[in-house]
């Protein structure tokens, strides 16, 4: 990373102080992000409708340990990470070795050494824009996932403020192509956070909004990555072939979610 600050994670994160203060610092969030985006009644702040919410919690809770998942989803807001992960259970929310690795912006998290511990202890890693596929945070990203972890990735690489279309940047096409296992990989898409924390001046946080997530069913990549080796890709096409699928799967499920969207926001 140029011109920001080191490289935030020690050689090992069993340390008894990392791990404490990870585990405070992933709690105290989660609970704020509970707070904010409430998807049980009463209500508290902001009322969240999740559909499917099963496909991931029981990816979560039965999968082979050396199996990892990539979670991939629409951004429109600076709290989509971390606050869409407070619909999950507490049992997922508030535990370090469960919950996902965030791939995020180290111009905007990372200026300096304060917010830098911060952030790498809530298990957001540093990925520089512009800076390729090859590059720190992904390799870092990789070995996560040969660990059997749970890694999210916005493939559309910034928040989208005017919810236009952004092709996908190919960085979730070498996670999978390069991991050791094949991981299983759910799509969401999300509306409504925007409007709980706007992109625009001042940046305070909404009262009465609502929010709906919907999860997908696992991506199937099988078929693209026959293909790709019938055809003998190199590693920048195959890439592309896994992107291109994803980005298809997330438009369709968009469509879907849009409508949702639009008849929960009627019927209230």
């Amino acid at each position: 990373m140029k011109d920001i600050v080191p490289w935030p994670f020690p050689k090992s994160l069993d340390g008894f102080l990392w791990r404490l203060s990870s585990r405070f610092i992933i709690a105290t969030v989660g609970f704020i992000g509970k707070f904010i985006l409430s998807n049980s009644t009463p209500y508290v702040m902001n009322s969240t409708r999740v559909v499917n919410r099963h496909i991931l919690v029981d990816v979560l809770d039965s999968r082979p340990c050396h199996v990892p998942v990539i979670t991939v989803a629409n951004h429109t807001s600076c709290f989509d990470d971390p606050g869409l992960w407070s619909i999950l259970p507490i049992r997922h929310v508030f535990n370090i070795d469960v919950i996902r690795w965030s791939l995020t912006a180290h111009n905007i998290c990372f200026t300096n050494n304060m917010h830098s511990q911060f952030f790498a202890r809530g298990k957001c890693v540093p990925v520089v824009r512009g800076g390729g596929v090859y590059q720190r945070a992904m390799d870092y990203c990789i070995q996560k996932l040969n660990e059997g972890q749970w890694v999210h990735v916005f493939p559309e690489g910034r928040v989208n403020m005017d919810h236009s279309f952004i092709r996908f940047k190919w960085g979730v096409g070498r996670l999978i192509a390069e991991s050791k296992v094949m991981p299983i990989v759910i799509p969401f898409w999300h509306c409504g956070m925007d409007q709980v924390l706007p992109n625009e001046y001042p940046y305070r946080f909404q009262w009465g909004k609502q929010v709906l997530v919907n999860f997908g069913q696992p991506i199937d990549l099988k078929e693209v990555m026959q293909h790709a080796k019938d055809v003998d890709a190199d590693d920048v096409l195959t890439r592309k072939m896994i992107t291109d699928k994803i980005q298809e799967e997330m438009m369709n499920l968009k469509d879907q979610t849009e409508k949702m969207y639009s008849k929960l926001k009627k019927t209230s």
